[in-house]
């Protein structure tokens, strides 16, 4: 059993309350910890301990070299503890320990990538049009900020927040979801290990209506970040105009995989199966909306079928699993929902559907991978996030037809399609409205590009230069060195 508090100010806390969460195994419901609950006052505490940080600590002043060497350090220790990071996010999650080892690694890369930037960036010099001046811009930490992070990558998504804020010279509250928090603590044990000053660092737990509420609505909080669904970052958005911090938010998207006819068929069809049942569908990218032009549509679907089939769902623990559980009870509950409106809207459902019926699954929360075909654009399993392993299959005819369907949804996280031809590929890439897209490939990111989205999946990015300047301020200094009287007023 593990035991876990909050981290304050530099120092290990109970909730205030005294209240504390226990924590499932997804994939049996096992208790594997109790951490501290924490509240508003927990996080008024640790948003206060942080402000003492930045407007009187040494922190945001600290030379940008060694705030870089300690954010490097970080990744050095995220890659001493791989084993146990992946291990602990195994648990958390559900996900196959060698997704989590993969998270591991692109965690470790993170904080390295952002260590090296931190000192890169010396500012601006601007021609003034004033004789005998200077125009110089400077990027300054935004200040204090509040950084909440989702379930399904608890780590991956904390870092792409913690590593650009404290290269910046930000302090940062840092609120993981309630029923993942395992990782979060334990990297911020780490920075405590690396020597970031008491108050830099701060890590509250608890549920979002209390903790990550308070974040986003306190006066003293300079910048929000948070990734999850979309009703929820919404009300991040209007509670964070008291004050009008700054807002980051990635708010998910539903992901068209568009196949061309003369696309490889054999890659495409491997990449149509990693882009769904990865992490049990549980991906903001995932691309479980599948469109397949006519002539490839039976031959695809044929052989999606058979693959789907083969694909071993079980423990994460289990060298043979390739899809784990569902995060909990309730998500499942809301993907068999998706599925039962999906049958009655009309669209066909060729394998999966239903909770496995294997009898050493019965205590996880497990879905089977999941095939519908017939899907039409106004369905609602394929306009909204299902955020499961459920794959449907749309026809299209033309190229207008595919760009004009992809581009209906309200959301524009990413998109990606599967073609030979060079000309539709210029094509199909400024058609698409979409922040990513992916072409003959799907779903990779890298550290050095920034990701977000268009219309509804959010505001800003993250990742590469730009998401370390989410974390800044720019500052114009103009210096007048001959400053002589107008006499507009007189002598």
């Amino acid at each position: 059993m593990i035991e876990k508090r909050m981290y304050v100010d530099g120092q290990w806390v109970d909730a205030r309350s005294g209240k504390t969460r226990s924590i499932i195994n997804p994939a049996n419901q096992e208790v594997i910890a109790e951490v501290a609950e924490g509240g508003r006052e927990d996080s008024r505490v640790a948003i206060a301990a942080a402000r003492r940080a930045f407007d009187q600590g040494d922190w945001p002043r600290t030379p940008a070299n060694e705030r870089g060497a300690l954010v490097y350090r970080l990744g050095e220790l995220v890659a001493r503890e791989r084993e146990e990071l992946a291990r602990l996010e195994t648990l958390d999650t559900g996900k196959t320990l060698e997704e989590s080892r993969w998270d591991m690694d692109d965690i470790a890369g993170i904080f390295k990538y952002y260590g090296g930037l931190a000192d890169k960036d010396g500012g601006e010099s601007i021609a003034s049009p004033v004789p005998d001046s200077s125009s110089t811009l400077v990027r300054e930490p935004v200040g204090v900020c509040g950084q909440i992070s989702p379930w399904n990558y608890p780590l991956l998504q904390a870092s792409w927040k913690m590593a650009p804020a404290l290269a910046a010279g930000c302090t940062i509250v840092m609120k993981p979801s309630e029923i993942t928090p395992l990782t979060t603590i334990r990297i911020t044990e780490l920075a405590q290990e690396a020597g970031f000053p008491a108050g830099v660092v701060n890590t509250v737990l608890g549920e979002g209506a209390e903790v990550g509420a308070e974040l986003a609505e306190s006066p003293q909080v300079d910048l929000i970040s948070f990734t999850g669904g979309i009703t929820t970052g919404k009300q991040v958005m209007r509670a964070a105009s008291g004050n009008v911090k700054k807002v980051a938010l990635e708010l998910g998207g539903k992901n068209p995989n568009i196949i061309f006819a003369d696309a490889d068929f054999d890659t495409a069809l491997d990449y149509v199966l990693n882009g769904v049942f990865f992490h049990a569908g549980q991906i903001c990218s995932a691309g479980a909306r599948v469109m397949v032009e006519e002539p490839l549509h039976d031959r695809l679907v044929e052989a999606l079928a058979q693959r789907i089939k083969r694909i071993v769902v079980g423990d994460g623990f289990n060298p043979d699993s390739r899809m784990g559980p569902l995060i909990s009870a309730e998500h499942r509950d809301k993907v068999e929902r998706y599925v039962e409106v999906a049958q009655r809207e009309g669209a066909n459902l060729v394998l999966g559907g239903r909770r496995p019926e294997a009898d050493h699954l019965q205590d996880g929360f497990y879905y089977e991978p999941t095939l519908f075909t017939g899907c039409s654009n106004d369905m609602k399993i394929v306009q909204e996030e299902v955020f499961g392993p459920v794959i449907t299959i749309e026809k299209f005819s033309t190229e207008d037809e595919a760009v004009a369907r992809a581009n209906s949804t309200i959301y524009g996280l990413s998109a990606g399609f599967w073609t030979r031809d060079p000309d539709r590929i210029q094509r199909m890439s400024r058609a698409l409205r979409f922040g990513t897209v992916w072409v003959n490939d799907f779903n990779v990111y890298f550290t050095q590009a920034p990701w977000g989205g268009y219309k509804q999946s959010g505001l800003g990015r993250e990742l590469g230069k730009m998401g370390l300047e989410e974390y800044t301020e720019v500052k114009h200094v103009y210096q007048n060195f001959n400053a002589k009287p107008l006499n507009w007023f007189g002598a």
